[in-house]
């Protein structure tokens, strides 16, 4: 099975291209990165000549609605592949089609309406939660570098059904966030597209940031607009290497 190895703002993937379907434990094995390629989970691409479509699955086997810096790493693949001569085109996603622009340097794309909800006292921590086609939950820090992340993050697992991304959260200033995340079905990653939209979104809501804002993460800087009834990221997405897998 051949494979494209592909990361954005160091959140990577396993990528494949045709009608591929993986057990849980197959999904696991290609992430191992020990045992696997080592991934933060696997991109399955579908379609042909300017129909691009997209299913992604968690390091641990799971199902996931959106991953919006998977989306993006899509969107150059696509490009890269021929499926679209195009820089502007759409990809189906679980929860809709998804617009996308791709540049040299950089690829920009649609994550749709986000929902800030309630806001819900945790232990010691106040979490604002936050719908992007998929569940999060915000926490304002003021030391990032301190905080029990992975802890907390698995500690919300158990209180919510379906699982949720847990994000601790700085402003630094209305137009910039500083975040670490932590990832249902992975852990701590070093970014997550649809976390950085949630933690703007949040910020917003309260007055505390602007439409457009810069959020630093582990593995880069991502930016993001929150226009209307959409949201956008832009960042980088790049191909690391292509391989075969086999069985």
């Amino acid at each position: 099975m051949k494979f494209w190895k592909m990361e954005g703002l160091g959140n990577d993937f396993v990528v494949v291209v045709g009608s591929y379907s993986f057990t849980t434990g197959e999904i696991a094995a290609l992430c191992d990165r020990r045992k696997g390629v080592g991934a933060d989970g696997v991109l399955v691409v579908s379609g042909g000549r300017d129909r691009v479509g997209m299913s992604y699955f968690n390091a641990d086997g799971s199902e996931a609605e959106m991953c919006g810096n998977g989306l993006r790493c899509v969107a150059r693949l696509a490009v890269d592949l021929g499926m679209t001569d195009r820089p502007e085109f759409s990809v189906d996603t679980p929860v809709g089609p998804r617009r996308v622009i791709v540049s040299l340097s950089e690829v920009t794309a649609e994550l749709g309406p986000v929902t800030v909800g309630e806001q819900r006292r945790i232990g010691e921590r106040d979490f604002h939660l936050v719908s992007v086609g998929n569940p999060h939950a915000v926490s304002w820090v003021d030391d990032l570098d301190g905080i029990r992340l992975a802890a907390t993050g698995q500690a919300l697992q158990d209180m919510f059904s379906e699982g949720i991304n847990v994000e601790m959260a700085r402003v630094d200033s209305p137009r910039r966030v500083s975040m670490r995340v932590w990832e249902r079905g992975v852990g701590e990653t070093s970014a997550c597209g649809t976390g950085a939209v949630a933690a703007a979104a949040a910020g917003l809501a309260q007055g505390l940031t602007r439409e457009k804002v810069d959020v630093r993460l582990v593995g880069g800087t991502a930016q993001v607009t929150l226009e209307g009834n959409t949201s956008w990221i832009t960042g980088p997405a790049r191909l690391v290497y292509r391989g075969e897998w086999p069985g």
